[in-house]
């Protein structure tokens, strides 16, 4: 998929969610006004799978499991929602969860409004067997968790040269778009940066990535290139760049189409 395959795909997608969410809103406008409740509802509704409707603090929902790594998950029930369970599920993490059918009660919070936090996880095991795998009174949002709002804090980052050290010294926070490549020796992982002929013009190390980072990455196994949204380290010695093409240090925070 070409570069501009994927803006378009990106574009395409974010039209579909503002859709949603004008279409949820008006939903839920209608229902308040047929009902006579009250309008906080309405206003902390969102969109959510066909029939429902999440509004602020505890809801019911349900669907398949479909990607999951660490503490993360999302179900093909409720696109554009990610899932936390803060604790350990059936005696693991929510990759145990992976291709089964749940019910769950989660914390909808409209200051992280992409985010569910679980508080009772069951898994469908039979037609009429129930597991519960998952139960805690806790809507704490994680400290890796990367928001909506955070992406503006990243502006593009445009590295012109090997040696142009000004290009990323003193940015802190950036993005760039690129490739997750082994590291020289197949040591940890290198960000390959290319230009539009798609030749490699520089590599970023990566120190860390976060585990939501991953759980993004997971999500993008569909696409080989994407946004890096990074917290900037030191510069790689100058003697070692024309080696390796590395120019500095970093840890990953998210990774997205756009």
């Amino acid at each position: 998929m070409t570069h501009k395959s994927k803006i378009a795909a990106a574009l395409g997608v974010t039209v579909l969610v503002v859709g949603l969410i004008l279409f949820g809103s008006s939903a839920c406008k209608k229902a308040a006004e047929k009902t006579g409740a009250p309008g906080k509802g309405a206003e902390a509704a969102a969109p959510g799978q066909q029939g429902t409707i999440l509004v602020e603090g505890v809801n019911d929902v349900g669907g398949t499991v479909k990607s999951a790594l660490g503490k993360y998950f999302y179900i093909s029930q409720l696109p554009g929602f990610d899932i936390v369970a803060n604790g350990p599920v059936d005696g693991g993490d929510a990759t145990a969860l992976l291709g089964k059918d749940v019910k769950m009660k989660v914390v909808f919070n409209r200051e992280t409004p992409s985010l569910l936090v679980a508080q009772g996880i069951d898994v469908q095991e039979g037609p009429a067997q129930v597991k519960t795998v998952f139960s805690k009174a806790d809507a704490t949002i994680p400290e890796d968790y990367f928001t909506q709002k955070n992406r503006n804090d990243y502006p593009e980052l445009k590295i012109t040269g090997l040696n142009k050290s000004a290009d990323w010294e003193g940015k802190g926070k950036s993005k760039v778009y690129g490739k997750l490549i082994p590291g020289p020796g197949g040591q940890g992982n290198d960000i390959s940066i290319q230009d539009a002929s798609g030749k490699e013009i520089a590599k970023v190390v990566v120190d860390k990535i976060t585990e939501f980072a991953n759980y993004d990455v997971k999500k993008l196994r569909l696409f080989d290139t994407f946004w890096f949204y990074l917290n900037i380290k030191d510069s790689v010695d100058m003697k070692l760049r024309a080696k390796n093409k590395e120019v500095f240090h970093a840890d990953v925070v998210f990774a997205g189409l756009y």
